[in-house]
């Protein structure tokens, strides 16, 4: 039993793709609630919410590519 090296890539680039949203959406809402005197404000906040959700997405993806490439399903 191998595992599927390209799969594998693959997947590490999805992850490697959702590191930095992990860092940017947080900080990107926290942000958004110190400047709520901004008209920004709900633009910057919708920012960060989505980026958050996209690196959530990503991770899923990516883990289960890995695994995929793992376990040669």
């Amino acid at each position: 039993m191998s595992t599927n090296k390209e799969l594998l890539r693959k997947g590490v680039k999805y992850l490697t793709g959702a590191l930095p949203l992990m860092f940017l959406g947080p900080t990107l809402i926290y942000n958004a609630f110190q400047n709520q005197h901004t008209n920004w404000h709900y633009l910057v906040l919708g920012i960060g919410i989505a980026a958050c959700l996209s690196s959530m997405v990503l991770i899923f993806v990516g883990l289960k590519i890995i695994m995929k490439g793992i376990f040669n399903d």
